[in-house]
């Protein structure tokens, strides 16, 4: 979930555009062409819009495929309209969002290749350094079960507290180490950040950080590229059925370019990655 990623279930992603490739879908009784390619997508930033103008142009140009986009502004549809064949595939939610929703619909919807990750930071107006935090110290986290457990995981990789092995969804309970005895706070996540002039620290969702003003290259700590965070990679999603389509496999090759890097780069600074080719296995 693009900053996506974050909206499922507190959190998460991510992209859209505009004034390319937008076609009706009313039209189903319509034989298709089997190089459009229909892509479901969330009403998103200007950003996201860039990233996939670009997209676009590649896989025009390089697989001769157009692209169609459908946008949804309720994060609940684009998997339905994914299952039920109005769309080909589509890029709006993280592995985590996957999971959870193929668990609560029986959907087989299957990740195709990854786009983005927007990963989510620890930020404090009393310390500079994750060192810093003294005995006793509040921590605010968002109190989701989602964001939560990714906040957790944060800090278990700035070294501050340490969690039971082999969970999917971790908890305040789940915490085995906390050596200097920090009370987690956990409260809304988008009143992680307002809470920073009340707590030592505060792990903050992209899209909040964004609306509290907070400066993503002041936080303190930034969330790793490890296997805690895969799960957080935002991605190209079709029916599992379809996965093997070359022409939905070269939309992936599409999106997964040094081309559609540089603008994920230029259009987020920093605040989104590229995901795809990164070592998520330490």
């Amino acid at each position: 979930m693009s900053k996506v990623t974050n909206w499922f279930i507190g959190g998460a992603l991510i992209v859209a555009i505009g004034g390319i490739g937008y076609a009706s879908f009313g039209n189903h009784g319509r034989k298709t062409d089997d190089k459009i390619v229909k892509v479901g997508i969330m009403s998103g930033s200007k950003q996201d819009t860039q990233i996939w103008q670009s997209v676009a142009k590649t896989a025009k140009k390089q697989y001769g495929i157009t692209l169609k986009f459908k946008e949804f502004s309720d994060y609940n549809q684009p998997n339905k309209a994914l299952a039920e064949g109005d769309i080909d595939i589509n890029a709006f939610q993280h592995y985590a969002f996957l999971d959870a929703s193929n668990q609560a619909t029986g959907n087989k919807i299957v990740a195709i290749g990854d786009t983005v990750i927007s990963p989510i930071r620890l930020y404090s107006q009393t310390y500079k350094n994750v060192a810093d935090f003294k005995t006793g110290d509040t921590i605010a986290v968002p109190n989701d079960a989602s964001n939560e457990s990714r906040s957790l995981y944060v800090l278990k990789a700035a070294g501050l507290i340490d969690l039971k092995p082999g969970l999917k969804t971790a908890t305040v309970k789940d915490i085995t180490k906390n050596p200097k005895n920090l009370k987690i706070k956990e409260l809304a996540a988008d009143q992680t950040a307002r809470a920073l002039s009340d707590v030592q620290g505060a792990v903050v969702n992209g899209t909040y950080a964004d609306t509290a003003g907070l400066d993503y290259k002041k936080a303190i700590f930034v969330e790793p590229i490890n296997k805690d965070s895969h799960q957080w990679v935002n991605i190209i999603a079709a029916n599992a059925k379809d996965k093997n389509k070359t022409v939905l496999k070269d939309v992936v090759k599409a999106y997964q370019t040094q081309t559609t890097k540089d603008v994920i780069n230029k259009a987020y600074d920093g605040v989104e990655l590229a995901a795809w080719g990164k070592d998520f296995s330490k």
